[in-house]
C-alpha cells in the first residue's frame, strides 16, 4: 500500500484549519494533508463575525492570539420583527475578521504547524482495506470533510442534503462606516420572516453587512431572488450603501446532524452546523473541526464513533435548545417578546447572546419570562400569543 496519511482534511475554512491544528497538536507525528480547491488568501462570503466562543476555540487549538489586532465590538443592537429594541454591551467581545484574512491565517498556522496544504478539488472517495482512498491518489486512515455547505464529500458518502425548509440565503457585502464603530447592528423584518440584516463593523471603518432568508420564503415571492436580497437589505440599511454583494447558502442545523459514514467525519457547514436562529457558524466549525481533529488521532479504530460522542457532549442540549426556539421563532411575536424581554432584564439579553453565538441553552424561568411578556404583548394588541395577524 502507498504511504497512508492519519489524516485527510478537505476544505481550508475554520472547520478543516481547526481538525488539522488539532491533530498535530495532539500527535506532532501524525502525517495531516490539507486538502482545498483554492489557494489562499480566498474571499468566502459570510457574516465574518467571530464571537467569544469562537476565540475560545482558538485558545484551545494552540493560537489564541490569531485575531488579537482586529478590534472587537462590545455593543449589539437587534430591532425586532414588530420594533422591539436592545442595545447593550455584550459580556464578552466579539470580532469581526473578513474571511479572506481569518481562513488564511488558520491555514498558515496549520502549515507552520506541519501540515502539509496542497491546492486540489477532490471527485472521489471509496472505502478499502480499512482506510478511505481520495481520487484514488491518496490514503487515510480518517477524512474530515469541511468542504462547505455543498459539500463533495457529503455527496460521495451518501449523506442525504439538506431539506429547502432547513437552508437560508443570504447575501454578504461590505460598506463604509465610522472607525470608531463598535456596534454590531442585527435589524429584523416581518415580511418574509425570517429574515434580518446586519451590519458588523470590521474596525477599520468598513463593516460587513448583507441581508438573509430562508429559501421558501424567498421562492415564495416569486421575484428573482437578487431583486429579493438586494432590495431588502438596501430597504433596512439604506444608510449603508453595500458594495461587492454576493450570495452564499447557509444549511441550518435541524437539531440532530448527521455527522459522517465510515471513517469520513462531516464538519462545520458540510455537516449543517449552522445556528439556526442567526445563521452563525465559525463557531461550530472551529468546534466541530477541533473535536474531528482529536478523534482522527486519538480513537483511530473509530473516529466517527468518538467524534459523534464529542459532539453530543459539547453541543447536544444547545442544538436541540436551538431547533425549539427556531420553530418558536417561526411566530414573529415570540421573537418581539423575546428582545422586549431583553431590553428589560439584561439577564436574559446575555442568554440571547449565548445561544445565538455560542452554546447556550435556555433555563426554564428565563423561558416563562419570555413566554409572559408573548402573552402581554398578545393582550394588549388584540392577539392571543400572536397568533392572530
Amino acid at each position: 500500500m502507498e504511504d497512508v496519511w492519519d489524516l485527510v482534511v478537505v476544505g481550508g475554512g475554520p472547520a478543516g484549519s481547526a481538525a488539522a491544528l488539532r491533530a498535530k497538536q495532539l500527535r506532532p507525528q501524525a502525517r495531516v494533508l490539507l486538502l482545498d480547491k483554492a489557494d489562499f488568501p480566498r474571499d468566502k462570503a459570510c457574516g465574518d463575525g467571530i464571537a467569544a466562543h469562537g476565540r475560545d476555540e482558538l485558545a484551545l487549538l494552540g493560537v489564541p492570539d490569531l485575531i488579537a489586532d482586529y478590534r472587537p465590538a462590545r455593543r449589539l443592537s437587534i430591532v425586532s420583527p414588530g420594533g422591539a429594541r436592545v442595545h447593550a454591551a455584550v459580556a464578552r467581545p466579539n470580532h469581526v475578521v473578513p474571511r479572506a484574512v481569518f481562513d488564511a491565517r488558520l491555514v498558515d498556522a496549520a502549515r507552520e504547524r506541519g501540515v502539509e496544504v496542497r491546492r486540489h478539488r477532490v471527485r472521489a472517495l471509496a472505502a478499502r482495506d480499512g482506510h478511505v482512498v481520495v481520487d484514488d491518489a491518496v490514503t487515510a486512515r480518517a477524512v474530515v470533510a469541511a468542504d462547505g455547505a455543498n459539500s463533495t464529500v457529503r455527496r460521495l458518502v451518501g449523506v442525504r442534503s439538506f431539506p429547502a425548509r432547513h437552508t437560508a440565503i443570504a447575501v454578504r457585502g461590505y460598506a463604509d462606516v465610522p472607525v470608531e464603530d463598535d456596534v454590531q447592528l442585527i435589524a429584523m423584518q416581518r415580511d418574509g420572516w425570517p429574515a434580518y440584516a446586519w451590519s458588523f463593523p470590521v474596525g477599520d471603518g468598513s463593516a460587513n453587512v448583507g441581508f438573509g432568508m430562508l429559501l421558501p420564503r424567498l421562492r415564495a415571492t416569486g421575484l428573482p431572488g437578487r431583486e429579493v436580497l438586494h432590495g431588502r437589505l438596501a430597504e433596512l440599511l439604506p444608510h449603508l450603501p453595500a458594495r461587492d454583494l454576493r450570495a452564499h447558502h447557509l444549511p441550518l442545523s435541524p437539531g440532530r446532524a448527521e455527522p459522517g459514514l465510515g471513517r469520513v467525519m462531516l464538519a462545520g457547514d458540510a455537516a449543517g452546523f449552522v445556528n439556526p436562529l442567526t445563521g452563525e457558524g465559525i463557531y461550530y466549525a472551529l468546534l466541530s473541526g477541533r473535536l474531528a481533529g482529536e478523534a482522527a488521532v486519538q480513537a483511530a479504530d473509530d473516529p466517527l464513533a468518538a467524534y459523534r460522542r464529542g459532539l453530543g457532549r459539547a453541543l447536544g442540549r444547545h442544538l436541540r435548545t436551538t431547533d425549539v426556539l427556531a420553530r418558536a421563532a417561526q411566530r414573529p411575536g415570540f421573537v418581539d417578546a423575546a428582545i422586549d424581554t431583553a431590553a428589560r432584564r439584561p439577564e436574559v439579553f446575555d442568554l440571547l447572546v449565548e445561544v445565538g453565538l455560542g452554546a447556550g441553552t435556555v433555563p426554564l424561568p428565563l423561558a416563562c419570562a419570555v413566554v409572559r411578556r408573548w402573552l402581554v404583548n398578545g393582550l394588549r394588541g388584540g392577539r392571543i400569543l400572536g397568533l392572530l395577524p
